[in-house]
């Protein structure tokens, strides 16, 4: 069987995830099973939870995955519900590699790359917003919140209306046209980004509604009965890895009193657990080398045991 995609750092993954032996893990992003075959391979005592928006992926991933079907049980849903629907088991490990998949990427029918004859870039393809509304038919004032909002881009108002301008002579079509419209090369706010890239990343979060959905994901961890977990987040841009970092560190807190009171009176053992990873762990060069597109991807993790805090 032929593997259209590349799981990024899985030799990290493996060692966050090695003190597990037995119990359910959630693959939230189960893509193309790259992570949980490695870790249903390397665990014969472990069950995991598969959930992926993609259909495609799914219909690959219950082939890859038959040999364990025993121990599989695969959604075809988004992540941000998944926890509560499972938190009745013994769940002690949550993965979520919130990137797009390689096949996802070079698939011109999927609208995701510079390239494509198609402008869609929708995760599930049941859903009806995809980038050609967002492109075509969001006012200039929303196209600018995109912009400026998921793609951080200074120069978002030149952007969108250069986007408001194209179209009122002819819809655009496709992701090659958007592409070039809004350039290929160059750097971005001081980085080495073209402005493509950032264009079709903002868009991308807008049609998937990516942020929210990491958000929820996260909300719905700390509003479960989850305990004793490890909660392993992959992600591939600052938005999303900011995200992250500002959650586990209010997670990791004992004391949530406001910062004006003069004592604690909140109890002090509010902690959900405590950051396992001090920094954001980072692909190897070899692996960048292998694989150019983990180059971006950064890694956290944080043990889960309420109102207990580290060692």
């Amino acid at each position: 069987m032929q593997i259209p995609h590349i799981s990024v750092m899985p030799n990290e993954v493996k060692e966050i995830f090695k003190p597990i032996e037995d119990g359910y893990l959630i693959d939230c992003t189960l893509g193309y099973a790259g992570h949980t075959h490695m870790l249903l391979d390397e665990k014969n005592s472990l069950h995991v939870i598969g959930c992926d928006r993609d259909e495609e992926a799914i219909e690959f991933s219950k082939k890859r995955l038959e040999k364990f079907k025993n121990r599989v049980t695969i959604e075809h849903k988004n992540f941000s519900n998944i926890v509560s629907k499972y938190e009745h088991l013994p769940i002690r490990g949550i993965l979520a590699d919130v990137g797009v998949s390689s096949l996802q990427l070079d698939s011109n029918d999927r609208g995701f790359g510079f390239d494509s004859l198609k402008l869609d870039m929708r995760m599930d393809t049941a859903q009806t917003l995809s980038a050609y509304e967002v492109v075509n038919r969001y006012s200039k004032n929303e196209l600018e919140r995109v912009l400026k909002d998921y793609g951080e881009l200074r120069e978002y108002k030149k952007i969108a209306k250069l986007i408001c301008d194209t179209r009122e002579k002819n819809p655009i079509k496709e992701a090659k046209t958007l592409a070039d419209l809004v350039g290929r090369k160059g750097h971005v706010n001081g980085r080495k980004v073209s402005p493509a890239t950032l264009v079709f990343q903002a868009i991308r979060i807008e049609v998937n509604q990516e942020l929210n959905e990491l958000e929820e994901l996260l909300r719905s961890i700390k509003m479960s009965s989850i305990d004793e977990c490890i909660v392993c987040i992959i992600s591939f841009h600052s938005l999303e890895d900011r995200i992250v970092k500002q959650t586990f560190k209010a997670w990791s807190k004992s004391c949530v009193c406001p910062s004006s009171a003069l004592k604690c009176e909140c109890g002090n053992n509010n902690a959900l657990g405590w950051i396992i990873t001090k920094k954001a762990v980072e692909p190897t060069s070899e692996e960048i080398k292998t694989n150019p597109r983990s180059r971006s991807s950064k890694l956290r993790a944080f043990y889960i045991k309420r109102g207990a805090r580290e060692g």
